[in-house]
């Protein structure tokens, strides 16, 4: 195919194919999928004894010590386990199940299932590593020791922290109350506890008024308190309810999204479809019984004021923080985060830790997108530590979010530390559009499961590369 007689948007579409196909090629060549586990017997009889009974063993010494089997801290160890090879790696999680968790808003609207984001956590661990099927409860980084709850301790020469953060419900007084009565019309997509509920909630809405909040900052994927009002409101369109329902986005932030090119498509979008979004409002406290919700207002003239605004349909997004354990431990910053530098990923002061995603104190949105790309980094970085030099590659911040818009369309949204486009495709990423809806909803699920958390995947940085043809400041 010569490239120079096609358009613009038939390069992005050859190119897009070619980019997709290799990686699926990889995937194939280098990831064993699950069909050839169970044609392979002997390898899965053995697998299955290496990693389905963890081990309980106290006071175990590895090369390298995993703290979490999110997806960061399966793309590191599984790329750890393939080049230094059995008994050399740990990885300290007690969850038997993994969650894909940005499918969790298309759970909120019934177009997938929670069974579609769950996986048996065994089937993800990289056969060269001991499970220890516990959780950590302290470091002491002076001894390169992790302490664990069932009363162990674990030695490393390498650690690498990926324990991710907690979902603070807590802090907004009534809400868990309201999120576990199945007759409330409370919900939150950021549990696998209550994702189904936010559908059960979006079917039963009669009318009325339906309020969609964001919290203070960090948290997990903050397009998602977002992705669940635009799908709510299609499907009350779809269904006829839309004329009778009020839809207000409280948020606060000063901005409906920090990345400007994006927001002011966002801005059109509540505009045309009557979405209220009042900026500054923190919401305290959830009335369950009388289906109010509290607002602490933020801005500098109204500092201290309270409103009150009654709901027939509340979707709240809880504050996020650090996880208990982590305040105050030596790794931590003053708010509990994993001390490291957020270009490197390599720890402030101990120069055998690293630390990616949720719980690390880079300042990057927390989304499965920055993972990869942090993913990718921190490989590099510490095997340059391991051969006794130092980092060399530098995290740039690259994080993506596709904001769904409606049940068919979204955008692709990526972009930098500071917060400034940095997209993969040659066009113009800021307009929704049906083909990144279908890479959210159909591709992205298998990018994750057979390629990140098996450590193939580190980001688009090669593709971006690729599609803008030598442009280098992509």
């Amino acid at each position: 195919m010569q490239l120079h007689r096609l358009s613009l948007r038939q390069k992005t579409i050859a190119m897009s194919a070619a980019v997709f196909r290799l990686l699926g090629e990889r995937s194939l060549q280098r990831a064993p999928t699950a069909g050839a586990l169970r044609i392979a017997a002997p390898a899965a009889t053995a697998r299955s004894l290496h990693v389905g009974e963890p081990s309980r063993v106290a006071d175990k010494s590895y090369k390298f010590v995993v703290c979490g089997a999110g997806p960061g801290g399966l793309a590191v160890a599984s790329s750890l386990g393939r080049r230094f090879g059995e008994k050399s790696i740990a990885i300290i999680e007690p969850a038997d199940y993994h969650y894909y968790q940005p499918m969790w808003t298309l759970v909120g609207c019934g177009i997938k299932t929670l069974e579609d984001s769950r996986r048996k956590m065994a089937d993800f661990m990289p056969p060269q590593a001991d499970w220890l099927q516990t959780s950590v409860t302290g470091f002491r980084p002076n001894e390169n020791i992790v302490e664990t709850a069932d009363g162990s301790t674990v030695k490393y020469d390498y650690l690498i922290v990926a324990v991710g953060l907690q979902i603070d419900y807590g802090k907004i007084k009534g809400l868990p109350e309201a999120l576990e009565d199945p007759n409330s019309m409370v919900s939150t997509n950021y549990s696998s506890l209550y994702a189904p509920k936010t559908f059960e909630n979006v079917r039963r809405f009669k009318g009325g008024h339906a309020l969609f909040t964001f919290p203070t900052i960090p948290i997990k994927c903050p397009g998602a308190p977002q992705k669940i009002m635009y799908l709510a409101e299609d499907y009350w369109r779809r269904n006829g309810m839309k004329e009778n329902t009020k839809i207000s986005f409280n948020t606060t932030l000063g901005v409906i999204f920090p990345v400007k090119k994006y927001a002011d498509v966002l801005q059109g979008i509540v505009k045309e479809r009557g979405i209220t979004v009042n900026y500054q409002h923190k919401l305290l406290e959830v009335l369950g019984d009388k289906r109010e919700a509290v607002f602490e207002l933020l801005a500098e003239d109204k500092q201290g004021e309270t409103i009150t605004v009654p709901y027939d349909f509340l979707h709240a997004t809880p504050p996020m923080a650090p996880l208990d354990f982590m305040v105050g431990q030596p790794i931590s910053d003053q708010l509990g985060w994993v001390d490291v530098d957020p270009k490197t990923l390599q720890h402030k002061k101990y120069a055998n830790i690293f630390s990616l995603g949720d719980c690390s104190s880079v300042p990057t949105s927390k989304t499965a997108a920055a993972v990869a790309a942090e993913s990718r980094v921190l490989k590099r970085n510490l095997l340059e530590v391991v051969k006794g030099g130092s980092p060399r590659l530098e995290y740039d911040g690259y994080t993506s979010c596709p904001l769904i818009t409606s049940m068919d369309k979204a955008i692709l949204a990526e972009f930098d530390f500071n917060v400034m486009p940095l997209e993969t495709f040659p066009i113009d990423q800021g307009p929704p559009r049906r083909w990144v809806y279908r890479l959210k909803k159909d591709f992205m699920p298998g990018l994750y499961w057979h390629m990140l958390l098996r450590g193939w995947w580190g980001g688009p940085g090669f593709a971006r590369k690729l599609m803008h043809l030598g442009d280098h400041s992509k």
